[in-house]
Order: C-alpha cells, then structure tokens, then sequence
C-alpha cells in the first residue's frame, strides 16, 4: 500500500484537480508531501523498529496510514486532502522498514535472497495494480467520487493487515532481547533522540526544496551539510560514551552496503518519474483516460514480478553482473520508447510503450531483489531495520530530486511550445541518462567486488 499510495495517485490527479478545485501547486503537493513525510520517517521508525519491536512498529504506522487514507477520502478541501496526505505518508514511513528488519533478522544466505525476491514480487503487483484499480474505480463511479474511493479502498485492505500483523509478527524488543543475553534485568531504552532531530532536520533540508516549488527554499541546502557533519559528530561522541546511536555509522564501512545505497539511489533518479511522466503524456498530451493510462503499466508490473523471483538463482553467484545487465536493459526500454513516442504521430499504436516499457518492468524486478539482498548481505541482523530505512531514505531522496528535474523539464518544453511529444522524449532522455549514470556505479561496484 505504502508504493500504491504514490503509483495510484498519478491516474486521479487530473480528477482531483476537477473534483475539489486544486490548483497546481496543490496538486504538485499530493504527491510531494506524501514522498515527503515517508523519506524524512524511514529512519527514525527503522532504528525504532530495531529497538521497541519491529511488529510494534509495523503496526502502529499501518493504523495511521489506514486513518489517514480514510481522511483523504472524506476530504471537502485539497488543504484537507494535503494534510492527510502528509499523516498517510507518515505512516507508509513507519512501517515500511519492519519489513526489510525482520527479513534481514530472520533469514541467511539464499533464503533471504528468496525472501528479498518475493518481497519483489510484492512490489510489483502492488505498483501494478494500484493504477488499473485507480483507473477502473474513476470510470466506474466517475470523476467527481471515484478518486475518493480510490484513496478509501486502502481501509479494509489496511484492516486486514493489522488484523494479520497481530497474529503472525513477533513482537519481541531489541531491550528484552539484550536483558535476556544478559540473564536478566534492566535494559534501558536509547533511541537517540539528538542525532534523530538532526538527522530528520538534514533530510527534510535536502528534500524539501526539490518540492516546494518556492525560491527561499533552496537556501536549505545550505544548511543541510552542516546539519549532516553536526550529526555525524554527535553519532561518533554518542556512541564513545557508550551509547547506542541512532544509525551505527560502522554500517557505511560495508562496501556492499555503500556501493548498493549509491547504485539504487542513482537508479531512482530516473525510474521514479517514469510513470508520472508517461501518465501526463498519455491524459494531457493524447487525451486518454484514466483506465487506459493505468492499464498501460500492466506488462511492465508482471514482468518486474517474475524478473523479481526469477533472479533469486543467479543473486549469490552472478548478483552485480546481473544488475549491471538489467540496468541496460532498462536503459534501451527507455530509448525505446522515445522511439515510439517519435513514431505515434506517424500513426504508430499508442499502447506500444506498454510493450517497450516492460523491458524497464524485467530490468528493475530484477534489480529491486539483487541490489536489496547484496546490499544488506553484511548488515548485522539488529540493524536491518536502519540500514533498511537508510536504504530507502536514500532511494525517496533519489526519487524527489528526480521527480523535480524530469517533470520540471517536461513542464518547461511544455510552457516553451514544443508540444507533448518534444517534452516527453526530452523528460525521458535524462531518465535514460540517470539510469545509465546507476549502471556505472554498477560496473565499479562488480569490479571492486571482483578485486
């Protein structure tokens, strides 16, 4: 749910915008807030997960997505709508690292790989299906109410989940779990609430700006370096006086750590904007509609969720040759589309980009279970929900900065004349470049491996 929240919404924005009077810039926020408020919560409810309990924390943060969602739906205003927005993705941000925590604390070797790929394979249907049910459900009860009960869909789905968390998740604590290796006693609670206000203040200084769209939010990257050396400061001394520090920065001397952060948050620079990108061309620039907009993702989602466990033979043996492979891969099904957007005002189908696009769908199933299980092959088990969060802290920063460059040239060729088609090919251009900049991390990552 916590990926639907962002692939679904793509296909309602053009019936938010009618049905509650947004403007662009509250449209633009429904979709940054969200990304917002999880990226700046990854960490902080990791690194909680680690010490309090992953299930806790899984579950906490889903009755608070699930409430949220339920606001967005009875929404009267798009502030209202924001707002909610912001708790939901809040929420996404808490439980989402619970998952890679308990997969990296209670699986090894080539069962994690496994665990990794369906995980993948999770994602895939999710990201899939969230756009085709948001379609349908807006043709079937029209513009006016069917994006409402597209964001009150997640409410029995959420429901379920909690009600299945409660019954399956251990809820054992990082604190019991140290009392009972030392026979006994107390154990006291550190969640390291400096270096979590200075670390949140640094994200939130970074992210910010490529979402706010205004000019005296770019002065914020200014102070973010300096927030960033203050916490790693403030990490280094915490943990000299014996303390437990929010993130172990011993977690950044594991290469395959590092190089796997660097590969996939490079990669989502590009990759996140595919979607809304190509949602925007089809709706604004060909004029079709929400079903059809969502339905064109549909092979590039079943692919990714067979490339996903598909990959689970060659990962402990050929992992970083494969992703090194499966980013070209993804390369050419971009290159591949900027050929058929070129040829659809010469008469070509406009349903081939679904076909060129799940090239991308195979190349990323692929790389989303290889990179997530060599990158954390050397994480210790007590720090998979940190390292996961840090993970995808990166990824959603990666994510924001690239959703800002891609749709901000898309916009500008648009506002400058050159037409929907122009703008598209432009936007996924330096979508190809990004994901090509990720596959050379990629080779230095394989050859540093082989060496």
């Amino acid at each position: 749910m916590s990926l639907m929240a962002i692939s679904a919404v793509n296909v309602a924005l053009p019936t938010i915008e009618h049905g509650l009077g947004a403007t662009p810039t509250d449209v633009q926020w429904i979709l940054s807030g969200y990304a917002l408020t999880f990226g700046v919560s990854l960490i902080p409810s990791g690194r909680a997960g680690d010490v309090m309990g992953r299930g806790t924390l899984f579950i906490a943060g889903l009755v608070l997505f699930v409430l949220a969602a339920l606001a967005c739906g009875l929404a009267t205003t798009p502030e209202l709508l924001n707002l909610a927005r912001l708790v939901q993705g809040l929420g996404a941000g808490m439980f989402s690292p619970q998952v890679t925590g308990m997969i990296q604390q209670y699986f090894t070797g080539g069962g994690r790989a496994k665990a990794f790929a369906l995980f993948g394979l999770v994602i895939s249907v999710a990201v899939a299906i969230g756009p085709v049910l948001t379609g349908a459900i807006i043709s079937a009860l029209g513009p006016e109410s069917g994006w409402r009960w597209a964001f009150l869909l997640y409410t029995p789905v959420g429901l379920l989940g909690i009600i299945l968390a409660t019954a399956w998740f251990p809820f054992e604590t990082e604190r019991a779990r140290r009392a009972a290796g030392r026979g006994g006693g107390r154990v006291r609670l550190d969640l390291d609430p400096v270096g979590t206000l200075l670390l949140t203040a640094t994200i939130l200084c970074v992210m910010f700006p490529f979402m706010a769209h205004a000019a005296w939010a770019w002065f914020l990257l200014l102070a973010a370096p300096l927030l960033a050396w203050g916490w790693m400061l403030w990490e280094k001394r915490y943990a000299a006086r014996g303390h437990d520090p929010m993130v172990d920065l011993n977690l950044f001397r594991f290469r395959s750590f590092r190089n796997g952060m660097l590969v996939s948050g490079t990669m989502f620079l590009g990759v996140a904007s595919t979607f809304a990108v190509l949602a925007l061309f089809l709706q604004s620039g060909l004029g079709l509609g929400a079903l059809e907009t969502g339905l064109i993702g549909l092979p590039n989602a079943i692919v990714s969720g067979y490339s996903s466990l598909w990959s689970v033979k060659y990962v402990m043996g050929r992992g970083r040759r494969l992703v090194v492979a499966m980013m070209l891969l993804m390369a050419l099904g971009t290159v591949l589309s900027i050929l058929v957007a070129v040829l659809i005002p010469l008469g070509a189908p406009w349903w081939l980009l679904g076909l060129t696009l799940a090239l991308n769908g195979f190349g990323m199933g692929a790389i989303g279970s290889a990179n997530q299980t060599l990158a954390m092959q050397s994480v210790p088990a007590r720090h998979g929900g940190t390292a996961g969060g840090l993970k995808q802290t990166l990824e959603r920063i990666g994510a924001a900065l690239g959703n800002a460059v891609v749709t901000g040239l898309l916009f500008g060729l648009v506002q400058a004349g050159m037409g929907w088609t122009f703008a598209f090919i432009g936007a996924y251009v330096a979508i190809a470049i990004f994901i090509l900049c990720a596959a050379t991390l990629a080779v230095v990552d394989e050859r540093q491996h082989r060496a």
